[in-house]
């Protein structure tokens, strides 16, 4: 193992260069399409309950919403009955001891106007400096839900190519709002990377702690955050022992979870790198370290 083996982070990125404003690093990541088992959405939603925010903005309402497609909610409060209205909102996150501050952004994928929707969202960070921009996404992909959750990391900009080791990705098709914001923002002269998940598809309902999980450790590798994971990971556990006796109980979806383990285990043989092992020792260690200053319990193999 490279003992120099360092994984390079957005905190990084943005400590190399300067700035007379305090930067902010923008994540993003939309319910629709694109998230599948409500696992990006749920990734941002736990960063946010970890933090202390600030709410600086709101992009929506009535010119982007078909409301018969995104339905509102309604909910009886003591002050009486409230809708909820699909809406995207955009929280700041202060970091003192980091090279940059988060502006999370956080809402319903919009049905109309995305250009607009996506010129909104960058006026915003443009007033917060916003330096970089990172969105999420999770899909159903015919992966078996035995082995760890798949996850991309990609960039279009050549400086974050080089700083993360990463390549473009080589999609062509359909695309969702975390896409296409994060084209507009390169467009905008922001660099964007993009992080996606893959989940079962054969177990496609939401929530999926499991791929929540998943994208929680890698925004934990490329930001300067911690997320107190312990319940997570209590629930990916549970969910996946429960995924095991479904498919356990039904041979023909057990026979084909034992195909998608085998063309798995096939493509992955590659990818035991000494970087990689390098980098799941680096983030056992923090999680260790995690756990013992804040009295958590043992860990959990998922």
């Amino acid at each position: 193992m490279n003992k120099d083996f360092h994984t390079p982070t957005l905190d990084s990125y943005i400590a190399g260069t300067e700035h007379e404003i305090r930067p902010t690093i923008v994540l993003a990541a939309f319910e629709g399409w694109n998230d599948a088992g409500s696992a990006a959405s749920g990734a941002l939603r736990l960063v946010l309950e970890e933090n202390t925010f600030e709410h600086v903005a709101t992009v929506g309402l009535d010119d982007f919403y078909d409301y018969q497609f995104s339905r509102p909610k309604t909910r009886r409060t003591a002050q009486g009955r409230v809708v909820d209205w699909p809406r995207t909102e955009i929280y700041k996150l202060a970091l003192p001891h980091a090279s940059a501050d988060l502006l999370v952004v956080l809402g319903v994928e919009p049905t109309f106007k995305w250009q607009s929707f996506c010129a909104q969202i960058i006026e915003v960070a443009r007033k917060h400096n916003a330096q970089a921009v990172l969105t999420l996404g999770a899909l159903l992909a015919d992966v078996p839900h035995t082995r760890p959750v798949p996850t991309s990391l990609s960039s279009d900009d050549a400086r974050l190519q080089e700083h993360f080791k990463i390549e473009a990705s080589d999609y062509d098709g359909p695309s969702g709002i975390p896409s296409v914001l994060g084209v507009e923002f390169d467009r905008a002269g922001i660099p964007s990377m993009a992080l996606w998940a893959q989940l079962s598809h054969y177990v496609a309902q939401s929530p999926s702690p499991r791929v929540q999980l998943a994208l929680i450790e890698m925004l934990e590798e490329l930001l300067p955050i911690t997320v107190a994971d312990q319940q997570l990971r209590e629930d990916a556990l549970a969910w996946k022992h429960g995924v095991d006796e479904l498919s356990a109980a039904d041979p023909d979806i057990a026979k084909y979870v034992k195909q998608l383990e085998e063309a798995t285990d096939t493509s992955d043989l590659p990818e035991a790198s000494g970087e990689s092992i390098a980098r799941e020792f680096e983030r056992y260690l923090r999680r260790r370290g995690k756990f013992r200053q804040d009295g958590s319990g043992a860990d959990f193999d998922i």
